[in-house]
């Protein structure tokens, strides 16, 4: 807690309006919001690489943010770190009566269950009635997609086996290549990639795959192979520029023989 009141003077003086640093005084929440996803993935990227040291650093990163969003918000009187801190404190009480009160929860099943019924109720003394409020519209669209879908599952609009599924994959694809073929405007086009992207993200989920951890593998996955690529093209005095697809095609086969 030392260090946690430190990080908050330490927060206070940088926006001090005499005495502060110009930069730090002239952010709102606005121009902070995209520092704070960025070093949201900092993290989940240092979790992916195993790298707890990298996680150590990002964390405190990201918990700047916080410290910075409520430091602006006290500044116009709206709440505190404390109370930021307690909201979410009395939600983890609320949530677990199994833990901090008489409930009895046997299974993990059960516990989500339970979990999502209290967060239904959270949403409904907020005023949110339909099925879908609450999904933040900032998140990543993959994410946003899932989170969608599973809301929709939950009131029974939902597909109980994978071969519709597959099914409805197909159907995007086919959609889409039919207005490439027609020579649709790109709007048309934008919006039959979304379908088969959306599809997809559907097949993740019951799938149990999360869609943006799978793409992120594959990235990574792809960025090694295509820089095993550059590097034996290099060892010749080439690059891929310079080579034909083919050639570069060897390359990469030989990549994922590696298990690159």
């Amino acid at each position: 807690m030392k260090q946690t009141q430190r990080l908050l003077e330490i927060m206070a003086r940088l926006r001090d309006p005499e005495c502060g640093c110009p930069w730090d005084r002239q952010q709102t929440f606005k121009s902070i919001a995209p520092y704070t996803v960025e070093e949201a993935y900092e993290v989940a990227d240092a979790i992916e690489r195993g790298d707890l040291g990298a996680l150590r650093e990002e964390l405190g990163d990201l918990l700047l943010q916080v410290v910075y969003h409520t430091r602006m918000a006290e500044e116009e009187g709206c709440f505190a770190f404390e109370d930021v801190a307690q909201v979410i404190g009395d939600k983890l009480v609320a949530r677990h009566p199994h833990v901090f009160g008489g409930a009895e929860i046997r299974t993990a099943e059960q516990q989500t269950h339970d979990w999502e019924q209290r967060k239904a109720g959270e949403r409904a003394a907020r005023e949110q009635d339909g099925a879908l409020d609450g999904v933040p519209a900032a998140l990543p669209a993959l994410t946003r997609a899932e989170k969608l879908q599973k809301r929709a599952a939950r009131v029974g609009f939902d597909w109980g086996e994978l071969k519709p599924v597959f099914a409805k994959i197909r159907e995007e694809l086919q959609e889409l290549e039919r207005e490439i073929g027609q020579g649709e405007a790109h709007a048309r086009v934008e919006d039959e990639m979304g379908d088969v992207l959306f599809a997809v993200a559907n097949l993740a989920r019951k799938l149990a795959v999360d869609p943006e951890q799978a793409l992120r593998g594959t990235n990574r996955k792809f960025e090694r192979r295509f820089r095993h690529m550059e590097k034996r093209l290099r060892e010749q005095g080439r690059r891929p520029e310079e080579v034909s697809l083919e050639e570069m095609d060897k390359y990469w086969d030989e990549a994922k023989r590696e298990g690159l």
